[in-house]
């Protein structure tokens, strides 16, 4: 029976897809053969050698060490799009809630005295101060076309904004999904000078960390608006509260509070709610369970952040994965190894992305042990699992 742990609040809705019959769901393990988490930081220390892949019930994975799991040969599964509309929704929200001031003008009236008899007036003569803007023909910049922002975009044109987005590396299943009426641009600089507000839908990699900074931000129209709903390091903040001290920004809006956020008025900070509905923790739950699943009985893999989509039809009871370096003549040893064995390769499967480079073998008969131990030997192998009878 494979044991997996469970950290921090699963849905039901994904752990109830664990037959019990196979696997036994537990919160401490010394030897689980996979991690499921959602927001806890994960160490290096608390990844047994037995663990065989991670899921984190949700998109990002900073609180992963990638790093670490690729040289052990470990896929950390995610669910990216699961949570794309609990996160739009509140995107929107935030951009509605900025534009007409809302936070600020439910603060005064909570501020009012209860007793005046001229509250009445007192509204009147207080409510010039937050008057806002309407977002028809304002034009939002979108950072990141991912499945988070595709649907933002859309939601912004049906709302009668101009949008404009900017993503090198869209998909070509996001591009098919982003609105016509979304103007690509060829530069997150061309974003900054042609937005009225933006927003960031990008993950936090060496290459976005301090993304929104000093340099970008001075290109804005005076009083925009910035909202980031992805992670706090993308945004510089040191330079996000000098612009609002400035005048160049008029509010941020982020779900990643600060202590020094707590007393500018000019800042919305929120308790990382951005997937924080029961539709978006469900969908998460059952889409990183139903794929770590598939991987545990399977092999194959799917929403991986460090391995290559990989998944072949089951042709035999007897299969083989092979995690490794992407080099030269790996599959050729492999084979060798196996046709010594007379084993007889039903069905192969090898893809590459980057540094790593995973193989699925389905075999004729049973695998020895002595042959896996020769595969594990070879140069350049991080991990080998066998699902399939015994010899």
């Amino acid at each position: 029976m494979r044991k997996i742990k469970i950290i921090n609040n699963i849905s039901n809705a994904g752990l109830e897809r664990f037959n019990t019959n196979e696997y036994e769901l537990v919160d401490d393990a010394k030897d689980p053969s996979a991690i499921i988490l959602r927001s806890f930081q994960l160490k290096s220390d608390d990844i047994p050698l037995s663990v065989d892949a991670i899921g984190r019930a949700g998109a990002g994975v900073n609180n992963i060490p990638i790093e670490l799991m690729t040289d052990r040969g470990v896929p950390v599964f995610n669910a990216p799009g699961a949570n794309a509309n609990a996160v739009k929704e509140l995107t929107i929200a935030s951009l509605l809630i900025a534009a007409r001031n809302i936070c600020s003008a439910r603060d005064y009236v909570r501020s009012l005295n209860l007793d005046d008899h001229d509250i009445k007036q007192s509204i009147e003569s207080g409510k010039k101060q937050f008057a806002g803007i309407e977002l028809p023909g304002r034009t939002l910049g979108v950072i990141g076309l991912g499945s988070i922002g595709v649907n933002v975009a859309n939601a912004a044109l049906d709302l009668g904004m101009k949008v404009i987005g900017f993503d090198p590396k869209v998909t070509v299943n996001n591009a098919w999904q982003l609105s016509s009426g979304v103007q690509k641009v060829e530069s997150i600089n061309e974003i900054f000078q042609k937005s009225n507000a933006v927003s960031v839908h990008v993950p936090l990699v060496k290459e976005t960390k301090n993304l929104v900074n000093k340099e970008n931000l001075i290109l804005l129209n005076k009083y925009s608006i910035l909202i980031n709903f992805s992670r706090a390091g993308i945004v510089n903040t040191d330079d996000v509260i000098d612009a609002l001290d400035k005048g160049i920004l008029n509010s941020y809006v982020c779900d990643f509070p600060e202590p020094r956020f707590l007393k500018n008025e000019k800042i919305i900070a929120l308790p990382h709610l951005g997937a924080s509905t029961r539709e978006a923790e469900e969908n998460c739950a059952i889409m990183v369970i139903e794929n770590i699943k598939d991987f545990l009985e399977n092999g194959n893999i799917n929403y991986s952040v460090n391995f290559p989509k990989a998944s072949m039809t089951r042709n035999s009871a007897y299969r083989l994965t092979i995690a490794n370096k992407n080099i030269p003549n790996m599959v050729g040893q492999i084979t060798s190894i196996l046709a010594n064995e007379k084993l007889n390769i039903e069905d192969l499967l090898n893809k590459s992305s980057g540094n790593i480079a995973y193989t699925i073998v389905d075999l004729d008969r049973a695998i020895p042990d002595e042959a896996i131990k020769q595969i594990l030997s070879i140069d350049g192998v991080l991990r080998v699992r066998y699902l399939g009878a015994s010899v």
